[in-house]
């Protein structure tokens, strides 16, 4: 599905990737977000002189959330331009001992044809999807005390009085 014959790819050059994969592909498990369609990717892989795997593209992905001042359902749009890079753990200053995933670089394992792109497009897509989303940017939410829309409605309500304990604060500003 998202595997690349890294033969081919040093006999052939680069590769040229645009697929749509399915909300409910293995890939995507355990990713807690509601999927409005399918991930979209557009990506090359190519092989460097140096014996490095490099990926460019762009992921794109629908996700369905909630407004988070105003519980109104949203399509969240996801778009990710992805610089991925893989290289032999040789290739780093010390060697076995180094993590190169830290450096943002991750690993090749030649024990295998073939390179298993998933697991990063997974990575970088949940790095990618915002924590928090809103319906419009002039979004006023709910209502604290009766908690209607008050983008939809108005209401009369009034917040209680202010803690007593700042008042000492308020006496400050009004000097």
């Amino acid at each position: 599905m998202l595997r690349v014959n890294l033969m081919d790819l040093d006999r052939e050059g680069p590769v040229r990737m645009e697929r749509d994969i399915a909300p409910d592909s293995p890939v995507w498990e355990d990713i807690e977000r509601e999927f409005a369609g399918p991930v979209q990717l557009d990506l090359t892989i190519s092989a460097t002189a140096t014996g490095q795997v490099l990926v460019q593209g762009t992921l794109d992905a629908r996700l369905h959330r909630r407004c988070r001042r105003c519980l109104v359902d949203v399509v969240d749009e996801v778009h990710q331009e992805l610089n991925l890079v893989w290289a032999l753990r040789d290739d780093f200053p010390g060697g076995e001992d180094d993590e190169p995933e830290a450096e943002g670089v991750r690993t090749l394992d030649l024990t295998n044809n073939e390179l298993d792109l998933g697991p990063a497009l997974r990575e970088e897509l949940i790095l990618a999807i915002q924590p928090y989303v809103v319906c419009t940017e002039t979004c006023k939410g709910l209502c604290p005390v009766c908690g209607v829309n008050r983008n939809e409605e108005t209401c009369d309500c009034t917040l209680e009085e202010p803690d007593p304990r700042w008042d000492v604060l308020r006496a400050l500003k009004e000097d």
